[in-house]
């Protein structure tokens, strides 16, 4: 028999590496149509994009990285307080466990012996997962989820920044917007594909974000109005 395809264990780098490719689509977009909507010459709008896409991957890795590291912190913190109590009161963290167990549907006796035997087995991680919600698969990662952020906030930001290099300087608007949302309707395909998630529902939510923060963006370009010669 084939075994059915679960996508829970892409959660932790899939999110960062779309959240990462978005950002740096729609952040570098956003500024070079900022900058566009009030420039007459290419060189400020190419160099507000570099800025964002170099600035926007180093803040992205060092967010994302202290983020993750707070979570793996309160993490560690409750495995260590777990495993002081595993040692101090062990029958009070075996019923514990076994009303988990019961909570969840199973008989008072056999959820006292399904307690006993994983006990037995490794103590500390039946309690984790169990009791605290923490396994392989959720732990937090900070250094990965960081490297992915960054990584795919540069591939996003690339395809904006070369935009601005070869786009037509008096067409500059409707082309960063254009192929913009066409960018991020592929990068929501190719993370809902890998997520196993609805694609039409997250191409049309980052399509409709997207249009909606390119669009104050441009406004204020425009309210500015500052002609740079």
């Amino acid at each position: 028999m084939q075994s059915e395809e679960h996508y829970t264990n892409r959660s932790g780098w899939l999110r960062a590496a779309v959240l990462g490719a978005n950002d740096g689509i729609l952040s570098t977009t956003s500024l070079a149509i900022g900058i566009a909507a009030a420039s007459t010459t290419r060189e400020p709008i190419v160099l507000a994009a570099l800025a964002g896409l170099v600035a926007g991957a180093l803040s992205m890795a060092a967010g994302e990285y202290v983020s993750v590291s707070s979570q793996s912190d309160i993490e560690i913190a409750d495995l260590t307080r777990e495993k002081t109590e595993l040692k101090n009161t062990p029958d009070l963290e075996l019923k514990e466990l076994a009303d988990i167990y019961q909570q969840r549907g199973v008989e008072e006796k056999l959820a006292m012996q399904v307690a006993i035997q994983l006990t037995a087995h490794d103590a500390l991680g039946a309690h984790a997962k169990d009791e605290l919600g923490i396994n392989e698969i959720t732990q937090a990662k900070p250094m990965q989820a960081a490297l992915a952020s960054a990584a795919s906030f540069v591939i996003g930001g690339i395809l904006p920044m070369l935009v601005s290099i070869f786009a037509p300087l008096n067409l500059m608007v409707i082309y960063q917007y254009g192929l913009s949302i066409v960018f991020l309707a592929i990068s929501a395909f190719i993370a809902a594909k890998a997520g196993g998630s609805n694609i039409i529902k997250a191409v049309i939510r980052i399509c409709f974000w997207g249009t909606a923060a390119m669009a104050i963006t441009a406004a204020v370009g425009y309210l500015f109005d500052v002609k740079t010669v």
